[in-house]
């Protein structure tokens, strides 16, 4: 057992029933002893990464780009150590599939005009190649946030238009609203992100030509190929009921235009192969192979977190992948999947560490899924956050420690017991008699138990620190070190030939010499024809 590093563990102990895996655990902690494991484990990292000096350079054919909403380093260390413990594993010792990724860089994630940046300029930057306002997507910098005259002539393109444009399939799946901050910003130019529908637009800016996000995602590039996510009320008109919360208003349609953006999907789509559907049984009907268009609204809002999931009506993020890529796979020409785990954000803007966790763990499963859909050889892989958020954890916890419980000492200040996992502001922020809140009374395990922050806010914020970036694939090497977060794209561009840097591709296939010497080959044709 010494020789046996932990990564093949984690394998080995996947077979196992549950009442064993702890005891061989146990065992192989024994084994950290013997300098023998750190060494084994060491060398064939190693003799792993001596590997990497042959370069990938090959042509992607298809794109993924996982996006975790919020997934600061702090979280992903975090959702490492869940992912273990969930297996009756120490944790700590765990890979996320991303931690088997080659290569990993820092994104620099400030907004033009923000230290501290939201989820719309930067999706912009990991999207669109351009770096922009907090609060605005698609648009560059020269546009000012809610003023409508500053959209027109400001719009930048993303790396979803360039794929389709050079003939790929193109996707969007997210746990979020279609038209949330990150997705929007794939199809849609819009100077607030906010403006889902054109119910929540003021009049003026309707008045003034700007489109709602939903009204765009249908009608800037009307042949996506495959959707999934939630947002349905932003499809139908103001006041029709949903059909499956028929008596809940807060579900009901939000378009004053009266517009049935869905209905107008179905007639365009009717001569080909297109579905629409609501829920995970109508999607796990569907044969790919006969599907080339696939809208899927499973929620009037976003998707329930993970942990909340109707596993009957509600797909997981994983079902969702899988589907995509069956779907957008079938072009010969490739495909680029945009996938976001859009609710790691959510649970912590809540204070609800386990509800961001979880989701942090799903997405997890669902970029190991697409890694045995695809191949390294044809396909780039690139995982990362568009921001971190006010989150960690510490406190001199021991091995093994579950990462929702306490930490081992008292607070030597207050003299009250701490959770591991704090904020450093939001709404877990609670005095009682003008003390800190004993958290040894409530039950800090539970799935929406808000952790203790040092600043109260109705809302927890976002971090200003810089998030990992992991990449695998033809190209990845091309992301190392620190980069501006707009640099994403270009670099995912380069490697599969679409957008502006094309020339490469022509020279490593011959292509471009051959080009080259075609004026002097015809020359020389010429010449010997005459000659005879």
């Amino acid at each position: 057992m010494a020789s046996v590093p932990p990564f093949s563990l984690s394998l080995l102990l996947a077979s196992f029933p549950p009442h064993l895996k702890l005891k061989v655990y146990l065992r192989v902690a024994d084994q950290e002893k013997d300098p023998l494991f750190w060494n084994t484990w060491a060398q064939r990292t190693l003799k792993n990464a001596l590997t990497l000096q042959k370069l990938n350079q090959n042509t992607a054919k298809n794109l993924i780009l996982f996006l975790g909403d919020g997934m600061g380093i702090p979280t992903v260390t975090a959702a490492r150590i869940l992912k273990g413990q969930l297996s009756r594993q120490s944790g700590e010792e765990t890979q996320l599939e991303m931690d088997n990724f080659p290569y990993v860089a820092l994104s620099k994630t400030y907004n033009t005009n923000a230290q501290v940046a939201d989820s719309a300029g930067t999706a912009t930057a990991f999207l669109c190649g351009v770096k922009a306002n907090e609060g605005t997507v698609g648009v560059s910098a020269a546009a000012v946030r809610s003023q409508c005259n500053t959209t027109q002539g400001n719009e930048v393109t993303s790396i979803l238009r360039w794929a389709k444009e050079a003939g790929k399939s193109v996707g969007i799946v997210t746990t979020t609203r279609v038209n949330h901050a990150t997705p929007s910003a794939a199809y849609a130019h819009c100077v607030n992100r906010d403006w889902y529908s054109d119910g929540e637009m003021p009049a003026e800016a309707v008045e003034a030509g700007c489109k709602d996000i939903a009204r765009q995602l249908f009608e800037n590039i009307p042949n996506i190929d495959v959707i999934m996510g939630g947002g349905r009320k932003y499809m139908f008109p103001k006041n029709q009921s949903d059909v499956e919360y028929p008596g809940e208003k807060k579900h009901f349609g939000t378009r004053i235009d009266r517009r049935n953006l869905v209905e107008e999907w179905n007639n365009r789509m009717k001569n080909k192969n297109a579905n629409y559907v609501w829920n995970k049984k109508e999607l796990l009907s569907l044969n790919p192979n006969s599907v080339d268009y696939l809208l899927g609204l499973f929620e009037p809002g976003d998707l329930p977190y993970d942990l909340e999931r109707n596993n009957e009506t509600d797909p997981s993020l994983t079902e969702m992948v899988e589907v995509a890529i069956k779907i957008l796979k079938k072009n010969p020409s490739g495909f680029y999947l945009l996938v976001e785990g859009g609710r790691i954000d959510h649970g912590h803007h809540d204070g609800k560490a386990k509800q961001a966790l979880h989701e942090a763990v799903e997405m997890d499963r669902a970029i190991g899924h697409a890694g045995l859909m695809t191949s390294i050889y044809d396909t780039m892989t690139v995982v990362t956050a568009d921001h971190s958020h006010m989150f960690n954890f510490g406190g001199y916890t021991p091995r093994g420690n579950t990462i929702f419980g306490l930490a081992p000492i008292l607070s030597d200040v207050d003299q009250k017991p701490f959770t591991a996992i704090l904020y450093g502001n939001g709404p877990g922020f609670k005095v009682v008699n003008g003390l800190r809140e004993n958290v040894s009374t409530l039950d800090y395990e539970e799935n929406n138990y808000k952790a203790q922050s040092a600043v109260p806010l109705s809302m927890e914020t976002h971090g200003g620190e810089d998030v990992a970036v992991f990449a695998k694939g033809p190209m990845a090497h091309l992301l190392h070190g620190v980069h501006e977060q707009n640099y994403i794209p270009h670099v995912m561009a380069y490697a599969a030939c679409i957008g502006q840097n094309r020339d490469h591709c022509m020279s490593s296939s011959g292509a471009s010499s051959l080009s080259a010497a075609l004026p002097s080959l015809t020359a020389l044709l010429t010449l010997i024809r005459l000659l005879c």
